[in-house]
């Protein structure tokens, strides 16, 4: 199993409309590549939240082949969506992991 996660620290003032466009169009729009089998939002509770809170989206894919073809394909539009609609306000960072056991 690959595990494609994105975290992202969101400011307060923006926190509650991020979450629900997370919710609404983000996330609809990568499982509708039909690259991932499912997926689950996470709030981290160890950092600091002065600044806002830091979600994680996981998505979990059956093998790498199928992840490769998301970022290729995929990845690059809707990164710029997202950029379109928050600019700088957001600081995310992506990472993909293979179960190991």
């Amino acid at each position: 199993m690959i595990v494609y996660n994105i975290s992202t620290k969101v400011p307060w003032y923006i926190s509650d409309e991020w979450l629900i466009w997370q919710q609404e169009e983000y996330i609809p729009e990568i499982m509708q590549s039909n690259l991932f089998d499912d997926y689950k939002i996470y709030r981290i509770m160890d950092l600091e939240e002065d600044e806002g809170p830091t979600y994680t989206v996981q998505y979990f894919t059956s093998d790498k082949e199928r992840y490769q073809q998301y970022i290729e394909e995929f990845a690059p539009i809707l990164r710029e969506k997202a950029f379109a609609r928050w600019g700088n306000q957001l600081l995310s960072f992506h990472s993909a992991m293979e179960l190991v056991n």
